[in-house]
């Protein structure tokens, strides 16, 4: 017998292991069978499972355990990544507070060390919490981004690419942070809304006193290093100067006056300085213009030698006051406005970044995006949803090229190798390189390492034993589906492609599931400093994994932001104790799974019914997976289980169970069948909630030895089990009695009164549904009488259900007057609600201030108080006749 409750943490360990053992997680690249892969994106090796991990690996999870049930050789390949500058950043801080030598002061190779025992240690958390999830990579494929046979890959990629000229090295701007003394990409860039100041500063004219052009900055420390003012060639203010010159304050150094079109007049003064070694868009404008770049800053952030010497050594913010000063004392400070922008912060040292001109390692990523972008334009890949093209395709057609060096020391090192005259030698191995360099050449490796997206972008195919043609390489590739966040489409997805078109000749997935975030209750996003985030591990410590797998993926509507919270998350877990409820009636009135019973021989229009409803829900899960729409197989099956199964079916054949049913026949049949769909739920629903299906499967009846339900074949249903008569009937049955309710709870009849129910104009087929279903209609409508009438007495509610008039005769069950006066009551508080709502949303000052998910609750709650409104004055409608 099955536990009174339902002990999720006692089911989750009983389980995992089980699974693991079985070898069912495991691909069989040697077996003739269709294959199905998905690559896991590999999390950082020392991180934790946060909730988009939680989310993205439960939707992975599905469609593998889906897939692997249709009989596929289904490849979750799984894995970490080193992630470099987090990864090092946590060494160093471990180091600091041990009061350990710093990276520096102990060395590159006695680092590095440090940094392998760390991997060591805190490497295996985040696998062993995707383990308490339920999810099934074949781990024995487990792979690690520096592992011995990706970093060969990662070498011979480089290599290759060199020499095809699409790596090169190039003098260009970065993001660089001051503090990690690293470039790093974008994506570990943070831009902060902060208060702070624009300077309106006078440039001097060369050669008339009286002539100034004011130039809007936000950084003037930068205008040591400007080298020309830029108009646009359209602004009637500035014609009469391009191609003359102004002198730069301070400095004094001359600066011509160009025009470029980039230059947007209505903007500020329509003039600007141009810095190309410390502003993107003025470094591009630079390169056009062929303009000298001056860099005035160091690594560290303060004034260099190509400053004015009273500026050198100063911190940027120093210099920045100093310059302020000066230029207030020869009046060349025009004004200052208070303004709130958007600067970007290193999300790591949470220091302001500077575009920096450095000589970096490049890969010409234009060349490789074109046939990126063609695969998607032609449909070798599709995302889903599709809109998410048109932000691939933005980025790709716009791609810069692609810095790719790191000055750090955890990665892979770049494979170049330097003489003493500064020429670079690449290849895969230092003896490759001495080789070329020739005996006795003195060579020096390039210390700086690889941009962690570098490695990753090859994760589909490095892991599958590339350059080598493995039969892994030969089957799994390309993968059958990507999922990923938006966040990295051009990070991640976007290289990869290009990776993969370069190198295999094929795409390396052949659709993108783009899933949404995960945010709070209100919306906003989860961050540390909101005090909002909430842990998985928690949740699935205090509700379960199946109830988090099942509420993620009920959520997971397309294009949609998830919005979490504990009640929906313990609704979905009450969802499992309902569950768990069914099956211990089940077992209780000996409904359980028997290996002789066939569908087929249901013989009773109600267990025909069921058959048909499990294979609608089974077409809708198979159409919903098909389609990416999770939230919609989830719903199919949660519907059927607490609705169709548990308040119909199982109502609808208590009395067939009973002991006042004397068909011994019809009884066995009934629990056979009721059985026999316990059996399908277990199995429909066993890829959404992989604990309590299996803990069921293995308790409800005698099974094969070992056999587990995660490796039983997905349902497949003949088509002539499927009877539209006894559909028909019983949806005639569940709409009559659906209908009466309604019209008692809007009429506030009682729950547990009993009335009468008269039908006119009722057809034979009625006539004889009625006569058939008067047991079940009277037991769960609360109808104590039916009978047929020609005329509907005074005081009695009307409805039509087909060709016949439903009435319900309340008269003496309720006080008329008194239930038409609370109806209208409650439409005027309705009505009263909708219009301070409209007021709101016509407020154009709060529609423009408001967050988007306020303006959204206000708009669902309007149309909730409308659909409320209109049932109640429908029923207003049906007293006032009465």
């Amino acid at each position: 017998m099955l536990d009174k409750t339902f002990d999720h943490k006692q089911i989750e360990k009983n389980h995992y292991q089980k699974w693991e053992d079985s070898g069912l997680f495991e691909c069989h690249p040697k077996m003739d069978t269709s294959p199905f892969t998905i690559m896991m994106p590999p999390p950082n090796v020392t991180g934790t499972l946060h909730m988009g991990h939680a989310f993205t690996n439960t939707i992975q999870d599905i469609m593998i355990r889906y897939n692997r049930m249709k009989g596929k050789d289904a490849l979750w390949m799984p894995g970490t990544d080193h992630a470099g500058i987090a990864t090092q950043m946590v060494v160093e801080r471990k180091l600091e507070a041990e009061g350990q030598p710093s990276r520096r002061d102990m060395g590159r190779e006695a680092f590095l060390e440090k940094v392998w025992e760390w991997k060591e240690y805190s490497g295996g958390t985040i696998t062993s919490q995707l383990r308490r999830l339920g999810s099934t990579p074949d781990w024995s494929r487990e792979r690690f981004t520096m592992d011995e046979g990706l970093s060969k890959a990662v070498a011979k990629v480089f290599v290759q690419l060199y020499k095809e000229n699409l790596i090169y090295k190039d003098n260009r701007l970065v993001n660089w942070d001051p503090k990690l003394l690293t470039a790093i990409s974008d994506l570990e860039v943070v831009q902060k809304e902060v208060k702070g100041h624009m300077w309106y500063i006078r440039y001097p004219v060369e050669g008339d006193q009286e002539r100034y052009i004011t130039i809007a900055t936000t950084r003037p420390e930068t205008m040591l290093g400007d080298t020309a003012i830029v108009v646009n060639p359209e602004d009637e203010r500035y014609k009469d100067l391009i191609g003359k010159f102004a002198v730069l304050p301070i400095v004094g150094r001359l600066i011509k006056i160009i025009a470029d079109e980039y230059v947007d007049m209505e903007l500020g003064t329509g003039a600007m300085k141009v810095t190309p070694a410390h502003d993107f868009n003025d470094f591009e404008i630079g390169r056009r213009h062929n303009l000298e770049m001056i860099s005035i800053l160091d690594i560290h952030a303060k004034v260099n030698e190509n400053a004015p010497k009273e500026y050198q050594g100063l911190d940027r913010y120093d210099a920045r006051k100093k310059i302020l000063a000066e230029l207030e004392a020869q009046d060349l400070l025009e004004k200052v406005d208070n303004i709130t922008h958007m600067v970007p912060y290193g999300d790591r040292s949470d220091l302001v970044i500077e575009p920096f001109l450095t000589e970096q390692w490049y890969c010409d990523a234009k060349t490789l995006a074109a046939p990126a972008i063609e695969a998607v334009e032609s449909g070798k890949t599709v995302f889903v949803p599709k809109n998410w093209e048109n932000t691939f395709f933005e980025w790709m057609r716009n791609i810069q090229p692609w810095c790719i060096s790191r000055q750090l020391w955890w990665g892979h090192q770049i494979p170049a190798w330097y003489d003493e005259d500064g020429k670079v030698y690449v290849a895969e191995t230092e003896e490759e390189a001495q080789k070329e360099a020739g005996a006795g050449v003195k060579l020096r490796r390039d210390e700086d390492v690889l941009d962690t997206w570098f490695s990753s972008a090859l994760w589909p195919f490095s892991t599958l034993g590339w350059p080598e043609q493995t039969p892994e390489l030969a089957k799994y590739y390309p993968g059958d589906v990507l999922c990923t966040g938006f966040d990295i489409i051009f990070f991640w997805v976007a290289r990869m492609m290009m990776m993969g078109i370069h190198f295999m000749g094929d795409v390396p997935f052949k659709t993108v599931y783009m899933h949404a975030l995960v945010r709070d209750a209100k919306g906003q996003k989860m961050s540390k400093s909101k005090g909002n985030v909430i842990d998985p591990l928690d949740i699935i410590e205090k509700y379960g994994a199946d109830a988090l797998r099942f509420c993620l993926t009920a959520m997971a509507a397309q294009g949609r932001d998830i919005r979490l919270s504990d009640d929906r998350i313990e609704g979905y877990r009450n969802f499992a104790t309902k569950i768990w409820n069914a099956t211990r009636y089940c077992e209780m009135n000996g409904c359980l799974p028997s290996a002789d019973f066939k569908p087929e021989n249901a013989k009773a229009t109600i267990n025909q019914w069921i058959v048909g409803q499990v294979m609608d829900v089974q077409k809708a899960i198979d159409k919903n997976m098909e389609e990416y729409r999770f939230n919609d197989a989830a719903g199919a099956i949660y519907q059927f289980v607490w609705g169709t199964f548990c308040d119909w079916y199982l109502e609808f054949t208590k009395p067939l169970l009973g002991e006042g049913n004397t068909d011994d026949a019809l009884k066995q049949e009934t629990r056979d069948m009721t059985g026999w769909v316990l059996d399908q739920i277990l199995t429909l629903l066993n890829p959404f909630m992989p604990y309590i299906t299996e803990e069921l499967y293995e308790s409800i009846a005698v099974r094969p030895k070992d056999a587990l339900l995660m490796g039983q074949p997905w349902p497949v249903y003949a088509a002539e089990l499927y009877s539209d008569a006894a559909k028909a009937e019983m949806d005639w049955v569940m709409r009559l009695i659906t209908e009466i309710r309604s019209v008692r709870s809007d009429m506030n009849v009682p729950a547990g009164a009993k009335i009468q129910m008269m039908i006119k104009d009722a057809s034979e087929q009625t006539k004889a549904r009625i006569a058939a279903y008067e047991e079940i209609i009277g037991r769960m409508a609360r109808i104590e009488k039916i009978e047929l009438v020609s005329a509907a007495p005074k005081g009695s509610i009307q409805t039509i259900l087909d060709e016949a008039t439903i009435i319900l005769p309340i008269a003496e069950i309720i006080d008329l007057d008194k239930e038409r006066e609370r109806l209208k009551k409650e439409i005027d508080k309705l009505a009263a609600n909708i219009n301070r709502i409209d007021i709101k949303l016509a407020d154009e000052k709060f529609v423009n201030n408001a967050p988007a998910e306020i303006i959204a609750e206000q708009k669902a709650r309007r149309e909730e108080s409308e659909t409320v409104m209109k049932k109640l004055s429908q029923a207003l409608k049906q007293l006032e006749a009465a």
